[in-house]
């Protein structure tokens, strides 16, 4: 059972590193991709590196999602604020300078905006459980 514990842990490290070489990011450059939700749009900036997706994203004004998510994501707000409601009924409201956390399939959650939010986003294989 130890072999077996090292090997599944050996696993989750090796899930966990990943080599991405010291890299600058313009956001400006990098091209957008819009996504409706039940109201308002979400505007996507993505790089992807390996498994590693990280995104900068703008809510507009009014911008409610259209379906409960389950994976996991580090999510920092930028600018504006950010509500976000879990499957439970509980409701976080983000602010400039907050952020989430949360693994993959532990929090079905889908968020909404008044105002409009900016948003930094990583997700990725490192948050499955």
């Amino acid at each position: 059972q130890g072999l077996s514990a090292s090997r599944s842990l050996a696993r989750t490290v090796f899930k966990i590193i990943l080599p991405i070489a010291f890299h600058v990011t313009d956001w400006d450059q990098v091209p957008t991709t819009q996504h409706h939700g039940e109201s308002g749009v979400a505007t996507w900036r993505t790089l992807i590196h390996g498994d590693l997706r990280i995104r900068l994203v703008e809510y507009s004004a009014g911008y409610a999602a259209d379906h409960w998510c389950e994976k996991g994501h580090v999510l920092f707000c930028l600018e504006g604020s950010l509500t976000t409601e879990l499957s439970n009924g509980a409701r976080f409201e983000l602010m400039s300078g907050m952020s989430y956390e949360v693994s993959d399939n532990m929090s079905s959650h889908r968020s909404f905006t008044k105002d409009g939010a900016k948003l930094f986003i990583v997700d990725g294989g490192f948050l499955k459980i």
